[in-house]
């Protein structure tokens, strides 16, 4: 795994060598990633078939961290620039055939490059905290106060939502049911 700033903006870059797999198979995921946002990239490499994804979802998530830990990137703010697929070392290996031949299979591997750059240059993540924290107070719940009675305190109740969540005893009902 390696990391490089670039002269005018930032970009990371992540490897991942001699992964166990042909080139073609990867490449068939990797097609359909690039160019996409960090986020929407995970989210489609979870659902798909193909083995190679889990290997290119975990590459894409190093890579994010790194660059959320190193440079103070946004993950939201990230996409995949470049997504290099190359061949890397063959294993050779021999299966017997008819009349004492043998035949060789090549197991093949593969050199992944990924290269994350900002959609929006220079947007850090000191300045999505501040931010985060305006729209946090902005959106606080709203608390009213009723009084119940001269001996007994104040209840607080919130306006917005139900204590026992959006779908109330609808869980309990569902999730005791008996399958037939």
């Amino acid at each position: 795994m390696s990391l490089k700033i670039s002269t005018n903006m930032a970009e990371v870059i992540a490897q991942l060598n001699k992964l166990r797999m042909a080139p073609r198979k990867v490449r068939a995921v990797a097609n359909l990633l690039k160019g996409k946002g960090v986020v929407e990239a995970l989210d489609q490499a979870e659902f798909m078939i193909k083995r190679s994804s889990g290997s290119l979802s975990k590459l894409i998530n190093s890579a994010v961290t790194n660059a959320e830990t190193t440079f103070g990137m946004v993950k939201d703010n990230l996409y995949i620039k470049k997504l290099i697929v190359d061949e890397g070392t063959k294993l050779k290996r021999f299966r017997a055939k008819g009349f004492g031949r043998a035949a060789m299979i090549q197991k093949k591997t593969s050199h992944i490059k990924l290269v994350l750059d900002e959609k929006v240059p220079g947007l850090k993540r000191g300045k999505v905290k501040a931010q985060e924290a305006k729209e946090k107070d902005a959106v606080e719940p709203i608390k009213k106060e009723i009084n119940v009675g001269p001996d007994k305190k104040p209840e607080i109740k919130r306006e917005i939502g139900k204590e026992r969540g959006m779908l109330g005893n609808l869980t309990k009902k569902f999730f005791r049911r008996k399958s037939i």
